[in-house]
């Protein structure tokens, strides 16, 4: 599968999240062997103005294409920040028509935009035309079940020049209630001559194969389900592609796994910041390693202060000694 002149790894990409796929944990996706890894949602008039944060985010993590994720709702900005992108070292440009969040689509950005046809391709025909970069979208099936209208959203947004759609399976009004409708992606596939990359739900090899079966995508998207757990995606990958399935680090490789994205973190933000934005990603872990927590021990863990005891709290806590006493 290739996304213009760009060939992807293999069928299983990691999701843009935002606050969550930012460069430490898109690196560790891609060493383990994600096909794919998208950046966290960038809002293209704050980069557009120079904000330091969103310039952060337009970072690359490796060998992979870079793919960067713009929001917007305004053609200019998203030509300005896709400019920007194209400046900043990215292969290709996703624009997001997905995100369901109050904060983004009150701002008329996100999912809004699928109430808003006519402006939502006007942003595929800005950012196609301002860069020489391939485009993609990703969106929802609707805004709700009375405006399923993915398909013809997608067909559109092809015709502007889009070379691979996203679906994740639910509207917006599901937020992430309730469960994927990946059956209904299948119209989207059938309406559009570019790969269809399926997304909601999926979380090990058995999901994958399911969503792809009854969507008939050409790949598959993780969220929520690589929280904890980075490798996921290439196990996925490698499981669609029958190829030989790497194993979910356990005992020292796990506590080196855990502490290097710690340490990264802190240089990506800096200790003050990077201290905070860490302490989500120490509660996946725990949770992905079945590891359970007393209170005040979690409490201990996650609002330490001070990196080099963080470290040596996570040597004792994803040991193989401590998770059998879990």
């Amino acid at each position: 599968m290739s996304i213009g002149s760009h060939q992807v790894g293999n069928n299983a990409f990691l999701a843009p999240m935002a606050g969550i796929t930012d460069r430490p944990m898109r690196k560790l996706a891609e060493r383990f062997g994600a096909g794919m890894v998208v950046s966290e949602m960038i809002a293209s008039n704050a980069l557009a103005v120079g904000n330091q944060d969103m310039a952060r985010k337009l970072g690359k993590p490796g060998r992979l294409p870079h793919m960067v994720q713009l929001a917007g709702c305004e053609a200019e900005w998203m030509d300005r920040g896709a400019r920007m992108a194209l400046d900043a070292g990215a292969d290709i440009i996703d624009i997001n028509f997905g995100c369901p969040a109050k904060r983004v689509t009150n701002g008329f950005s996100g999912s809004a935009l699928m109430r808003v046809p006519d402006q939502a391709i006007s942003l595929v025909d800005a950012v196609v035309s301002a860069t020489p970069l391939p485009v993609t979208v990703k969106m929802r099936l609707g805004w709700d079940d009375d405006s399923l209208n993915a398909p013809e959203i997608a067909r559109r947004a092809v015709a502007a020049g889009a070379r691979m759609i996203t679906v994740h399976g639910r509207t917006r009004q599901q937020f992430y209630k309730g469960n994927a409708r990946w059956e209904l992606v299948r119209a989207v596939v059938e309406a559009v001559d570019v790969p269809v990359v399926v997304n909601g739900d999926i979380i090990d090899l058995a999901t994958a194969r399911e969503a792809l079966q009854q969507s008939g995508a050409a790949a598959v998207m993780l969220g929520r389900g690589a929280q904890g757990r980075p490798w996921t995606v290439a196990q996925i990958g490698a499981g669609l592609a029958n190829a030989e399935i790497p194993e979910a680090p356990q005992g020292d490789d796990l506590v080196a796994l855990v502490s290097e994205h710690y340490e990264d973190m802190l240089v990506e933000y800096g200790v003050a910041v990077g201290l905070r934005a860490a302490r989500k990603h120490l509660d996946w872990y725990t949770e992905a390693a079945g590891i359970h927590l007393d209170k005040p021990r979690r409490t201990q863990f996650l609002n330490c202060e001070e990196p080099s005891q963080v470290l040596v709290q996570i040597r004792e806590i994803f040991s193989n000694e401590q998770r059998a006493a879990a």
